[in-house]
């Protein structure tokens, strides 16, 4: 079965083809990242114009480099939540006319479970059930994966998610956005232990997390030196950051898996490409002898192959859409999608 995936969900176009669920055909990836950087973050209206304007072209190259023709392709998978509305909706809006226009059927799929489902490419032999982190820009959760599309939250970040969280920081010590792969670099030969920066703790529910704490203290670190014309250590405070943020999903991960009595860990999400975090997960792994499971880095952030991989268990799982399908803004991991 040859999928045609579709995801827009922020600033990266993507389209792909997907056969069978674990074999990309091709993969398409366009970042407006250059062009956000000029403003800090994401603007969500240019990130929905600049979708429009390329993603008929990104379609026809994703099939093109399939070595297909349109009439091989067997559905269209589309992202659908949760992301930037107006992203969203040019996304699936241009997915709805292309399954219309070639007659063949439409799936629905949740941006979160597409970046668990990226970990199905990258290893052929992983299954449910397991426990997954999934951490990102806009998304901070841990995921009780009982098959490829029965999942439930159970635990979560209560504010900023933690890749946010990286890009803020990185914001404040003048460093370039998206802030993920700059705080890193920073951070190499940086002393972990140099700023003493909180984790915090949800009371009664072990596996939620907190990140508005953190950032803060980072933001009045950094404000609080340049006030008093005190030298500020930026490698040390770049590798406490990234270790305070390890320190919180880690461990509560790890919690979570001996909970459920899993034998495997999964990591998805842009955030998994985070050095510190996966030499951190590989460690308490062998220590409690799991088998961990981390995407390459071609496939931690957004991308259309994970939607089309998850797009296909969806369509065994019978979820189908018409040209009535919608988007949404939010939409938890384990509700059915609206069709």
């Amino acid at each position: 079965m040859r999928i045609l995936a579709i995801e827009s969900s922020c600033d990266e176009t993507a389209a792909a083809v997907v056969q069978d669920g674990r074999t990309v055909l091709s993969n398409e990836v366009l970042s407006q990242a250059d062009m956000h950087a000029l403003y800090g973050g994401v603007v969500p209206e240019i990130a929905s114009r600049n979708h429009i304007t390329v993603i008929s072209r990104l379609c026809d190259e994703a099939v093109r480099k399939a070595g297909i023709s349109k009439k091989e392709l067997d559905a269209v998978a589309v992202t659908c939540a949760p992301g930037l509305i107006g992203a969203l909706l040019v996304g699936v809006n241009f997915a709805k006319a292309a399954a219309l226009a070639l007659g063949i059927p439409l799936i629905p799929v949740h941006h979160v479970r597409g970046h668990i489902a990226a970990n199905y490419i990258a290893f052929p032999e992983l299954e449910p059930p397991f426990v997954c982190l999934a951490i990102s820009g806009g998304n901070t959760v841990i995921v009780d994966v009982r098959g490829y599309t029965d999942m439930e939250i159970i635990g979560a970040t209560r504010d900023d998610a933690a890749g946010e969280c990286f890009d803020k920081a990185a914001r404040v010590l003048g460093l370039p956005y998206p802030g993920g792969k700059p705080m890193q670099e920073l951070a190499q030969g940086g002393d972990d232990r140099a700023y003493r920066l909180p984790r915090a703790k949800i009371d009664d529910h072990p596996y939620d997390m907190s990140f508005s704490g953190l950032k803060t203290a980072v933001v009045n670190l950094v404000h609080n030196a340049r006030q008093k014309g005190e030298e500020l250590d930026r490698p040390g405070l770049a590798a406490s950051f990234a270790a305070a943020v390890s320190d919180t999903l880690v461990p509560r991960t790890m919690s979570a898996c001996a909970d459920l009595g899993y034998d495997r860990i999964v990591v998805a999400g842009g955030v998994a490409a985070n050095a510190r975090i996966r030499a951190d997960f590989e460690k308490a792994a062998k220590k409690a002898g799991k088998e961990l499971f981390v995407p390459p880095l071609s496939l931690c952030g957004d991308n259309a192959a994970m939607i089309g991989c998850q797009g296909y268990y969806e369509y065994l799982a019978g979820a189908r859409a018409d040209s009535s399908l919608n988007a949404w803004a939010t939409l938890e991991i384990s509700a059915p999608i609206p069709v």
